[in-house]
């Protein structure tokens, strides 16, 4: 007898209450590679769903800052500075960090919402 190409379709089972249940998954366990991949895009789009905010920003260039003033004080580029010139730079970098964060966040966030667009049609 000829065998047929149809795949098995999973069983529904209803429980005491009247719900129906399905199965688990019966058919061959994802790869690490799979479940690596699956978990990711999760958290990805969590994360690019969130419109962009000023107080996002702010945090980032705040760390930004802080890893400027870390660089100055260690003497990183060469120069000696005092601690004032460092902290009144950072304040600088702070201020010029903020609205650059914001815009690149809000482009990224708009050329995300684009693409999901575009891959709903």
């Amino acid at each position: 007898m000829a065998q047929t190409k149809r795949k098995r379709r999973s069983k529904h089972r209803g429980n005491a209450a009247g719900q129906i249940e399905a199965r688990g998954r019966t058919g061959r366990r994802p790869t690490e590679d799979e479940t690596r991949k699956a978990g990711r895009q999760g958290t990805r789009d969590a994360r690019m769903s969130k419109p962009p905010s000023w107080r996002s920003a702010f945090l980032k260039a705040a760390l930004m800052a802080g890893l400027l003033f870390v660089f100055i004080s260690v003497g990183v580029f060469g120069q000696s500075t005092s601690v004032t010139q460092s902290i009144v730079l950072c304040v600088f970098a702070l201020l010029f960090y903020t609205p650059i964060a914001y815009v690149t966040d809000s482009f990224v966030y708009k050329r995300y919402l684009k693409r999901k667009q575009q891959s709903n049609s």
